[in-house]
């Protein structure tokens, strides 16, 4: 699987601009996609959202998958 920097991970972040976990899921990473389109829809009713779509935003394109 690509590393980091990869394409994959380009579209992932892309993906996540839009919606939070959204990358992640793209990834194969359910239960963090879960959790971070959760914590933001939480969040943004205290206007914090941002904090969550900006650390999905860069988790998607800093995420390098573990070797087997």
């Amino acid at each position: 699987m690509a590393g980091q920097g990869s394409a994959g991970n380009v579209i992932a972040a892309l993906c996540s601009f839009f919606i939070p976990g959204l990358g992640q899921l793209i990834q194969g990473r359910l239960l963090m996609a879960i959790f971070q389109f959760l914590m933001a829809g939480i969040l943004w009713w205290f206007l914090l959202g941002w904090i969550i779509h900006l650390w999905s935003i860069i988790d998607a394109a800093m995420f390098k998958p573990k070797n087997h």
